[in-house]
């Protein structure tokens, strides 16, 4: 790169999605962008020439950067998924630059750490129990309370979680979940599983940020649709919250209370809880953006962009934020029948109902659609934005409802036909 331009680095699996929306808004932002991954194959122009780092050697990736750091420095260093932020926080550490602590960053990328620390900080967490998949299981799961949660410790989007009402159903849960730990980085993250107490009560995720360790917050989006299991599949995101403002202090108060407890500073600030008369119950905080497309949601034209934010943040440069002026809302569309994707129908007559803004879809004929728990990946994401809540929320069950997704059966034994 022979830019006199301001440079980003960006560390990001070759494959993440969050790639092009980063790469846009810092070339929006007048900056270069270099990506450091593990792409030196990728397909994508921008993976490919960029840097070339082991992923799983944090030490040696740590060190390769470092020394392009030296030829060209950056103002900011991003670790756009679960996956890279702790090494973007030990990069970003070294070169002096707006960062979280690394084991802040380990953190909130680790199940079990997460709940263990938490829980010793007084927030509210569910009870939970670390199962060894390599030991008999009925020995360590004799305290275990029911229903329950079984969850690998690092995955994402709701993939192999699942509810369990008694003991045989949690055997079963972590038979069924073993198989899709074997492509997990870290062994111990392979052999060991979270159980954690079933929390009832309606869910939602907070969306904000810190800067000099104050968290603002951005939206508190409601999930309207129960989540009660036996998987996790989330639908409907929507914006404002109809809780009262007791309880969206409380969810804020919860939130920032984790972000103190880990030693978050600074970025983007993600949170899962769950709302019931007793608390409002942390399910997860993570240094990093809302996952998916759902981010879309909160674009407001030049007003606001999220990695804009995250960007602006990252290289120390104020960027004003204002919350949204009108009720918005996306949907992850459900996979609801595994098979090869053969066409979608009613997709024109979706975009047209009132209210929708977009539908953006990510999965195209040909490729396969798994459900949860083994699926890892939603077909698209339907938007709208209206006056009330309840408007976008009747949107985009409408759009859904035009939506066909045509599938072949598929005939093979790499996932099981539970």
């Amino acid at each position: 790169m022979t830019s006199d331009k301001h440079r980003l680095l960006l560390i990001a699996e070759a494959n993440s999605y969050r790639i092009a929306a980063y790469f846009a808004a810092a070339t929006d932002m007048g900056l270069d962008v270099l990506i450091a991954s593990q792409g030196q194959h990728s397909l994508i122009s921008e993976v490919h020439a960029g840097l070339h780092v082991d992923l799983d050697d944090k030490a040696s990736a740590s060190q390769t950067i470092l020394l392009q750091a030296a030829l060209t420095p950056f103002v900011g260093v991003l670790g756009v998924d679960d996956s890279t932020v702790e090494l973007a926080a030990c990069v970003a550490r070294d070169l002096g630059l707006p960062h979280n602590d690394p084991g802040a960053a380990r953190l909130t990328r680790r199940k079990d750490l997460a709940r263990a620390h938490l829980a010793g900080f007084g927030c509210s967490v569910p009870c939970h129990w670390l199962i060894n998949l390599d030991l008999p299981l009925r020995a360590q799961t004799a305290c275990v309370t029911y229903p329950c949660v079984v969850k690998p410790l690092a995955m994402s989007a709701s993939r192999g979680v699942i509810r369990a009402n008694d003991e045989a159903q949690l055997v079963a849960a972590c038979d069924r979940i073993e198989p899709m730990l074997t492509n997990e980085r870290n062994e111990f993250e392979q052999r060991h599983v979270l159980v954690e107490a079933y929390i009832g009560g309606g869910e939602v995720a907070y969306e904000g940020f810190l800067q000099n360790g104050e968290l603002t917050t951005l939206v508190i989006f409601d999930k309207p649709d129960p989540l009660t299991g036996p998987y996790f599949e989330e639908t409907i995101y929507v914006t404002p919250s109809e809780l009262g403002a007791d309880v969206l202090a409380q969810i804020k108060k919860q939130v920032a209370l984790a972000c103190k407890a880990y030693g978050l500073t600074t970025g983007p600030v993600h949170a899962e809880l769950r709302i019931n008369d007793e608390a409002a119950w942390i399910l997860e905080v993570a240094g990093r953006t809302v996952g998916g497309d759902c981010a879309r949601s909160l674009d407001d034209g030049s007003r606001f962009n999220l990695e804009t934010l995250v960007i602006s943040l990252a290289t120390g440069k104020h960027y004003a934020v204002s919350p949204p002026e009108e009720a918005r809302g996306v949907m992850m569309i459900p996979v609801q029948k595994r098979g090869i994707l053969l066409r979608i129908e009613g997709l024109a007559e979706a975009r047209q109902v009132r209210h929708v803004t977009n539908i953006n879809i990510h999965i195209h004929a040909g490729n396969e659609l798994i459900p949860l728990p083994e699926g890892n990946q939603y077909p698209g994401f339907i938007f709208a934005r209206a006056d009330t809540a309840d408007e976008v929320v009747v949107a985009l069950r409408k759009a859904y409802e035009l939506l066909e997704f045509v599938v072949a059966p598929v005939f093979n034994t790499r996932i099981g036909t539970h």
